[in-house]
């Protein structure tokens, strides 16, 4: 009997609305020069092991950004503040009926804090599991191994939600019970047998 499910954020939780197109449309910038950052510095910050505010400082004059980075950091936050209501709705009746739920996330640490506060998810999952703070990322078998300590639980037990095949195919090789998500009326339907079983 399923007893956990661990959600993805980005994709499933929260509606993708990727910052770095905005950003390049509104502030008239090459993706080609944006993305180096992402696949290269930002890459530490994921798993806490550099700071994004430090890292992220030499490429904002070059993306002609003229305030500060605490400014741009809103800015992009803010971009991707999208809650998909219908999922968090579903996943309040889930914990009514005794189903803890987690969410897991690859972000660094600004992000994840901001996705526990001023997006309020702290509140909604039971815990929020980011591989800033857990030092791995999905889909590697480290980080479904610390998440899984800490939650208690047999393998059997949990259930793991992603939109993303590499991380649901990583989990399943850990030897969770993983499915990936494409849309929400396919999600709901197997949520809602599972709030029928409970």
């Amino acid at each position: 009997m399923t007893k956990a499910i661990i959600f993805d954020t980005d994709g499933m939780v929260v509606i993708t609305n990727m910052f770095s197109v905005k950003f390049c449309e509104e502030y008239q910038v090459s993706y080609e020069v944006v993305l180096p950052f992402f696949k290269n510095e930002f890459q530490p910050c994921l798993i806490g092991e550099a700071d994004l505010k430090e890292q992220i400082k030499p490429y904002l004059e070059k993306w002609g950004w003229k305030k500060s980075v605490d400014d741009f950091l809103e800015y992009w936050f803010k971009a991707e503040h999208n809650i998909d209501k219908r999922v968090t709705d579903l996943i309040e009746k889930l914990r009514l009926v005794g189903v803890k739920c987690y969410l897991a996330t690859n972000q660094e640490k600004y992000r994840t804090e901001y996705i526990r506060n001023q997006m309020g998810l702290g509140k909604i999952f039971d815990k929020i599991f980011s591989s800033a703070e857990v030092g791995f990322k999905k889909p590697q078998s480290e980080f479904f191994d610390k998440v899984m300590n800490e939650i208690g639980l047999e393998k059997n037990e949990v259930q793991f939600w992603d939109d993303t095949e590499k991380n649901v195919l990583g989990a399943k090789d850990f030897g969770i019970d993983a499915r990936q998500y494409r849309n929400f009326e396919e999600f709901q339907k197997e949520m809602s047998s599972l709030l029928t079983e409970s």
